[in-house]
């Protein structure tokens, strides 16, 4: 039976021979190269050549469910915010929230740590269906940091290219509840299937869900109760040729050529694609 796919980089699609999964062969369209996923062994999972799981865009099959929030949750992680990374200067609340009321706290740049850090509440109202051996890890919350000039007025976020980040969290955090999963270390999320760039001033398009680099120990993780503790994320959008090396090679090669290459893991719409051959000899 044929294979299904469709180029990460410009979306162009194939549909490809079993016997040639595994392997690669340049898209006609915009010449990237494109890996052939490995199907699945009847009922079970696919899986990546680097190992990891795959699951595929689905339609969503649960109802939509009116939340309000935890507010004793609420307030607790706000206060582990601002013990660990600095006062909470402003909170993004929503109006009508699906399964969890998901908000983004918001903490000013300092000259200690000269990033917008953002993070949500929220996404830990309800456990995560984990796998078995994976119970510690039912509740998380996410967060990612924005440099200093990013513009964050309720003017500027009526452009997506501004507003993408906030919107990536709240979607990310709602994501595990809306399609009975989890999101963990290691895993990537793509932005649709195939992947579509967050908005128009970028080319990044997947979320790397990662411990966040440059916080406190103490602030990844926080014990609400004996049987509920809450694991910090970080959220690092990469490119489609970085999504394809993580599926590829896994994640530790990635993060290899990231500290190889000095990524940070403050967002930088332009900043280095590190799986992106480049043709200039200086660049």
């Amino acid at each position: 039976m044929p294979i299904e796919i469709a180029c990460a980089q410009c979306g162009k699609k194939y549909r490809i021979n079993e016997d040639k999964a595994g392997k690669k062969f340049r898209c006609k369209q915009c010449e990237s190269l494109v890996l052939v996923p490995t199907p699945p062994a009847a009922g079970g999972p696919e899986i990546s050549p680097g190992g990891s799981q795959l699951l595929r865009h689905q339609e969503r099959t649960v109802p939509f469910e009116l939340a309000l929030g935890d507010s004793e949750s609420i307030e607790a992680i706000s206060e582990h915010i601002e013990q660990h990374l600095g006062k909470v200067d402003s909170v993004f609340h929503e109006i009508v929230s699906d399964l969890v009321h998901i908000d983004v706290h918001v903490v000013l740049p300092t000259n200690d740590d000269p990033f917008y850090t953002l993070v949500t509440s929220g996404m830990s109202d309800a456990p995560m269906t984990v796998p078995d051996g994976c119970e510690d890890y039912r509740y998380a919350e996410l967060l990612l940091r924005l440099p200093r000039d990013w513009k964050m007025t309720d003017k500027a976020f009526k452009n997506e290219n501004h507003y993408w980040p906030i919107r990536l969290l709240k979607t990310l955090a709602r994501l595990p509840h809306e399609y009975d999963t989890w999101l963990g270390f290691g895993h990537t999320i793509p932005n649709g299937d195939p992947a579509e760039p967050y908005a128009s001033g970028t080319k990044l398009s997947c979320a790397l869900i990662l411990p966040m680099l440059n916080v406190p120990k103490e602030f990844q993780s926080l014990v609400i109760s004996e049987n509920k503790m809450i694991n910090f994320w970080g959220v690092y959008p990469l490119y489609p040729e970085e999504t394809q090396h993580k599926l590829v090679s896994g994640t530790d090669s990635l993060l290899a050529l990231f500290e190889k290459h000095a990524i940070s893991e403050v967002i930088d719409i332009q900043r280095r694609n590190v799986c992106r051959k480049s043709w200039w000899p200086f660049g």
